[in-house]
């Protein structure tokens, strides 16, 4: 015994170990304390038994196992045994003598035997289990086996039970020690799993033969156990499953879920589950069966949710598995390696194919909450292995599956990216390349919040990977990735932004890495392929793009390594990467702003002029790159680039006047169909949609782009040089306003930007005098020709999307042309808005009713939503449409509006959305504010309304609703005065609400309080001035809606220059808190009121200083941290 021990350790030890029992069942009895303080001394008293006499203390357990009768003790004991046998830091079997080590295997066997109590046997199963796994291999038990044969064949069935559960433990661990048994394991497993009675038997049997199933390497041995499976699938009741009776079901599961023991069945569908995850092979051959039993456990709603929902969880765990598995279909071609286009995707066949795309169908039809546990079960296994095209299918599956489970995966962001940064360091180049590619999907599916939380380890791995020159691959993709990863910061620093209220900050996230990453893609442009020469040049542009003016400090460094390329890459192999030097020179240009790219400009736009006037193939990319170009120099350079466009737009009118080579297939001709197929495969064709018909043609789309990006093009230099493009519209406007009904939908979207840039440029060079002797009659003439143009291809266009943003163009020509709009143009506007109006409803009628089909899923449901917004879209931009007309025609308009009456108050109703009770307000709004007198009869109708919006949930509405009281409190008179009271109370109701200034809703706050005012002053006869002065002053100053805080600001001015007896108070009362609202304006400069509101203020201010008593100013002096520069405006 230790001799460090104390002499009452010692007798404690000898007490407890020796011939009475009684001592050691305390010391179990106070091991079995569930407080953790009661535990902790018998704990230690336990342990220093075990270091001095394990012998003595392991055969107490043992004994106390045999002969105790209370279960409690017995399961304490079996669970210390474990413990002291377990292989780990405890584990003592090597220290036992040779008799105690007999002792123990042949105590535990007996105690299987004998042991009644379930919850003890399995414990029991787990300690003979634990021990087995060690010393079994080394022929450590040879007793174990031949016992665990003899009990899977016992009249017992509670030994038989515990035999399987000890073989499926051993399984696991030992599987390999078991294999020689294999031809008997399987005749064991066969028979109980055909002609056990017992479903807890069957639910062991089956864990143990799947355990041992997945431990078999060699397909041939696992094909010996085929047959188990249709054993498993035998109906055994064939009344609540006899349409399955040909199939074959898991007799086990079946059995288990007849008989209602469910938490039976459900076991049996997790072993199959993992099976399923493992060795999908071995169920290949039942597959159909398999399934088809799966699917009708899913289906049955007699079944617990648990067992239906783990029934599709082995159907999707199978296809997953399998999905997987083809991903593993992939060789290292040379060819890759060796590829000069991004696209080649050398060794990989069709089954690769079809893995991904299915993962990523599947994916979006599930969605995480069913995918994301399935893949990361399995994603450990493959992300351990050493096969490259394991790791390489583990990247591919976050890939696939980001988009549509991206709000779980979202969840698990940090191990997501720690995984796919991890293996940025993959020996295999192709590796990398996925893991490279993986961080760029994850950015676009899971941004902003990767790009905030993560640029620190990411963009320094970017450009640590860049230094990858063996492989060109891999550094094209890295380059890619980083533009794409500079668009996502950016956006990601502009959603930051919002939420902080700071717009034009710069960004942030982006600034510390650019040194490292320029200086990067420097060496990549001098020493990479052309491939990577060209991916560095995109990247380039997009770090000067996103960076703006940050990138003056780089500009001297990058031009001259540009404009060589620019000048001297003429040959035909290197159009793309001139193409790509001119696409980079004028993002730069852009960034950095004509003061510094001036000394540049110059040689850089002859080059452009030059291959601009030179003959190019048809298939150079040049011409595109050249448009995009001189398109970005003309922002740069502003009105400076004047000069130039007698160069540019002839050829740019050209392209947007050409017309597409186009095929018709016949109807009647597959062939010819098959042809124009083949056809556009090789001549870079697509099929399209014929506007307004069902038919589809052919098109060539080189010519087809070029089109298009004229078109913008032309709509850019309109944008930027305003009355300075006028010489052109006279050339453009003919080109343009047919393409408002093209086929193309793009070539649309741009024709359409451009009706309201044109209409400007002109209205613009005539008042400026820069219209060569025109007069406004020409503005009348080109809004003559382009107002109704927008009006009838408005009627003819399906695609919604497009006709929000045609509705958008048109208004933005009515706000242009305003009067010269001819009473026959608002005719047909109001018509066709009509016609919107009703085609709008009866779209979003027949969503409604898709959603009560049987087949309608989430997915759907996605696609629903999308197609609402656009609705809602819509339907905004008439209400803008509508508020020009009114805001441009007034109480003339009121007819038009009269007859919209029966369209639009409909939008009133709890069934439409919040969006479009709030257009509708807002249209009322306008009429009210806009038609003043005029407006009075419809107050009966539109008030109640109002006053009902005003606690509507949602905040927009309200802030609507609270406006539109403030403008019938302003202009309604007579017409309000009986609603005061009841708009006081709503107005209350928004001013006092617990969260009105939180950032949802304090625009409806500062409407209501500019409601208050203007009911005070306007409707003093009818309130308590003596509540509503305190209640209006201790709101103000607002600040969050800046527009309506002018105008509140201006009107108390106003008020307290008039001398305001109601408004300063009795003995001017109010004072002093006037003063304090006015030193808050004041010290906020421009934000809160006009520089015209801001003096006058200071002016009053002056005059209080001068006028009161010193004593009575010093108490009127605002907060104590606007008291300085108070004093420091008014002094100066």
């Amino acid at each position: 015994m230790d001799p460090e021990l104390t002499k009452l350790q010692q007798a404690l030890i000898v007490a407890i170990l020796g011939p009475d029992p009684a001592p050691f069942e305390t010391l179990i009895s106070h091991l079995m304390s569930a407080s953790n303080e009661q535990c902790y001394q018998p704990e230690q008293l336990f342990n220093l038994c075990m270091q001095s006499d394990p012998n003595s203390l392991c055969l107490k357990l043992a004994h106390l196992l045999q002969v105790s009768p209370h279960i409690q003790a017995r399961a304490t004991a079996a669970i210390l045994l474990r413990k002291q046998l377990t292989r780990d830091d405890s584990y003592i079997w090597p220290r036992l003598s040779a008799s105690t080590q007999s002792s123990l295997k042949s105590i535990l066997l007996w105690c299987v035997q004998r042991e009644d109590a379930k919850t003890i046997s399995k414990k029991l199963c787990d300690t003979v289990s634990e021990l087995a796994s060690s010393i079994l291999p080394e022929n450590g038990w040879p007793e174990l086996l031949p016992f665990m044969f003899q009990s899977v064949t016992s009249d017992s069935e509670k030994l038989r039970e515990a035999a399987f559960l000890i073989l499926a433990q051993l399984a696991q661990c030992i599987g390999e020690t078991l294999v020689p048994h294999i031809k008997h394991l399987h005749s064991v497993f066969l028979q109980c799993l055909t002609s056990s009675s017992s479903s807890d038997v069957k639910t062991a049997a089956l864990r143990a033969a799947i355990n041992f199933i997945q431990c078999l390497s060699s397909s041939a041995d696992r094909d010996r156990f085929q047959d188990l499976l249709p054993t498993m699938m035998r109906s055994a009741d064939r009344d609540r499953f006899q349409d399955l009776l040909p199939i074959m079901m898991m007799r086990t599961l079946i059995e288990a879920l007849n008989c209602r023991q469910e938490a039976t069945g459900q076991g049996a569908l997790v072993l199959l589950i993992e099976l399923a995850g493992t060795e999908p092979r071995f169920l290949g051959r039942q597959l159909v069966n398999v399934m088809g039993s799966m699917l009708q456990i899913a289906e049955d709603e007699s079944l617990e949710e648990g067992t239906r929902h783990l029934a599709v969880e082995f159907m999707i765990t199978l296809l997953f598995v399998i999905l997987m598995k083809m991903l593993l279909d992939i060789e290292d071609d040379p060819a890759w390696h060796s590829a000069d286009r991004e696209d080649e995707d050398a060794g990989e066949p069709s089954n690769y194919s079809v893995g991904q795309e299915c993962l990523d169908r599947l994916a979006i039809s599930l969605g995480g909450n069913t995918i994301v546990p399935v893949a990361w079960e399995l994603l450990p296994e493959y992300l351990v292995a050493p096969e490259w095209q394991k790791h390489h299918a583990a990247l591919i599956v976050v890939n696939q599956i980001a988009e549509g489970c991206s709000k779980v995966v979202i969840e698990k962001l940090e191990e997501v990216v720690a995984m796919v940064l991890n293996l940025f360091q993959d020996p295999h180049p192709r590796v990398r390349w996925a893991a490279i590619n993986a961080i760029g999907q994850l950015s676009t599916d899971l941004g902003p919040d990767l790009q905030i939380q993560y640029h620190q380890q990411v963009l320094p791995a970017l450009a640590a990977s860049m230094d990858d020159f063996q492989n060109p691959r891999v550094q094209r993709a890295l380059l890619v990735l980083v533009c794409q990863a500079i668009m996502l910061v950016e956006k990601a620093h502009a959603a930051s932004a919002v939420l902080n209220f700071s717009e034009n900050c710069t960004p942030d996230i982006l600034t510390p890495y650019l040194d490292g990453i320029v200086s990067k893609l420097l060496v990549l442009l001098q020493n990479g392929k052309q491939m990577v020469q060209e991916g560095a040049l995109t990247a380039l542009a997009s770090v000067a793009d996103s960076s703006q003016e940050h990138f003056q400090k780089y500009y001297d460094e990058v031009m001259p390594y540009l404009k060589p390329i620019l000048v001297n890459a003429t040959d035909k192999s290197n159009l793309m990467l001139r193409a790509k030097a001119m696409e980079c020179i004028s993002f730069v240009g852009m960034a950095v702003g004509k003061e510094k790219f001036r000394d540049d400009a110059k040689q850089v736009m002859e080059v452009l002029m030059s291959l601009q006037g030179s003959q190019m193939e048809t298939d150079d990319p040049t011409t595109s790159y050249i448009l995009q170009a001189w398109a970005r120099l003309c922002k740069c350079l502003g009105q400076d680039f004047l000069p130039y466009m007698s160069v540019v737009m002839p050829p740019l009118l050209q392209s947007a006047k050409l017309k597409p080579d186009v095929t018709i297939p016949s109807a009647d001709s597959d062939n010819e169909i098959q042809e124009s197929d083949d056809e556009r495969h090789c001549s870079e064709r697509s099929s399209m949609p014929v506007l307004g018909t069902d038919k589809r043609i052919g098109i060539k789309t080189i010519v087809l782009e070029e089109k298009v990006t004229a078109c913008n093009m032309i709509c850019c230099f309109a944008a930027e040089l305003k009355e300075g493009f006028f010489p052109w519209i006279d050339q453009v406007a003919p080109t343009l306003v047919p393409l408002l009904k093209f086929y193309f939908h793009e070539v649309r979207k741009a024709a359409v930007s451009a009706m309201p840039e044109l209409l400007r440029s002109a209205k613009l060079a005539v008042e400026k005098g820069l219209a060569l002797g025109r007069n406004e009659s020409y503005v009348k003439q080109l809004s003559d020709h382009i107002v109704p143009a927008l009006v009838e291809a408005l009627h003819k266009e399906p695609d919604t999307e497009i006709c929000g943003s045609m509705l958008d163009a048109l208004n933005e020509c009515l706000q242009i042309s305003g009067r010269i709009l001819d009473e026959r143009q608002v005719r047909s506007i109001v018509d066709e808005i009509k016609q919107v109006i009703t085609a709008s409803s009866s779209r979003k009628r027949e969503r409604a009713e898709r959603t009560k089909a049987e087949d309608f899923d989430a997915e759907e449901g996605e696609l629903l939503k999308k197609e609402n917004e656009q609705d809602e879209e819509v339907f905004d931009q008439v209400g803008e449409i509508l508020g020009t007309l009114i805001k441009t025609f007034k109480a003339s308009f009121l007819p038009f509006f009269d007859e919209l009456a029966s369209y639009l108050t409909p939008m009133w109703g709890k069934d439409k959305t919040a969006e479009e009770r709030r257009i509708v307000i807002c249209i009322f709004d306008d009429v009210a504010e806009q038609c003043l007198e005029a407006a009075l009869k419809y107050y009966d109708t539109y008030l109640p309304f109002l006053l009902e919006a005003c606690n509507d949930e949602n905040s927009d509405v309200r802030q609507a609703a609270v406006y539109g009281l403030g403008v019938c409190a302003e202009f309604g008179g007579a017409a309000f005065k009986p609603l005061v009271g009841e708009a006081l109370s709503r107005l209350n109701d928004v001013i006092q609400h617990p969260n009105a200034l939180q950032l949802d809703n304090v625009m409806a706050y500062d409407n209501a309080v500019s409601a208050l005012g203007k009911i005070f002053q306007f409707h003093r006869d009818s309130i308590d001035s003596a509540q509503v002065v305190p209640a209006w002053l201790s709101c103000l100053p607002i600040k969050g809606d800046l527009i309506e805080a002018k105008a509140v600001h201006d009107q108390l001015c106003s008020m307290v220059e008039m001398s305001d007896r109601e408004l300063l108070g009795t003995n001017d009362q109010y004072l002093p808190k006037i003063v304090a609202v006015f030193a808050e304006v004041v010290c906020a400069g421009k934000d809160l009121a006009t520089e015209q509101t801001i003096s006058r203020m200071i002016k009053l201010l002056r005059q209080f200083q001068q006028t009161l008593p010193p004593s009575t100013w010093s108490s009127l002096q605002p907060l104590q941290q606007q008291q300085l520069a108070l004093q420091s405006v008014l002094s100066s």
